[in-house]
C-alpha cells in the first residue's frame, strides 16, 4: 500500500510537470511569433508609402519567413497588419495610426497622405 501511494504520487508529479512543459512550450512559441509580428509592425511604421495606396512585404531572416506585413492608406490614417510566424504558430497583431500620430512621432510628412484618395 505504501509503495502504492508513492507510486501515485511521482506519476501525479510527472504528469503536472510535463503539462508545466507543454504549456511553458506554447507560451515561449507564441512569444516568439508575437515578436516578430512587432518587427513587421515596426518596419510597416517605417516604411509608409508615399504614393502607394497598398504595399504587402513579406520579412524574411535566416531563410525563415518572419512577417508577412501589410500597409493601407486610410482616410486620415495608416492601417498597418502584421503577421508574425514561428514554427507553426502565427500572431497578427493591427495598427491603426492617424496621420497627425505619424507626423507628430516623425513616421511622414506633412502632406504624405493627402496622395491617397477613395478612388485609387
Amino acid at each position: 500500500m505504501k509503495y502504492h501511494f508513492i507510486f501515485s504520487f511521482i506519476l501525479f508529479q510527472l504528469i503536472i510537470s510535463s503539462s508545466v512543459f507543454s504549456q511553458s512550450k506554447v507560451d515561449t512559441d507564441i512569444e516568439a511569433a508575437l515578436t516578430n509580428a512587432r518587427k513587421g509592425i515596426f518596419w510597416g511604421l517605417m516604411n509608409i508609402p508615399v504614393k502607394k495606396a497598398k504595399l504587402e512585404k513579406s520579412l524574411i531572416n535566416n531563410d525563415m519567413l518572419i512577417a508577412k506585413v501589410k500597409i493601407a492608406k486610410e482616410l486620415n490614417g495608416v492601417k498597418i497588419e502584421s503577421t508574425g510566424y514561428n514554427n507553426t504558430n502565427e500572431v497578427t497583431i493591427v495598427l491603426y495610426r492617424s496621420a497627425d500620430s505619424l507626423i507628430k512621432d516623425g513616421y511622414i510628412k506633412k502632406g504624405d497622405l493627402e496622395i491617397y484618395s477613395d478612388d485609387e
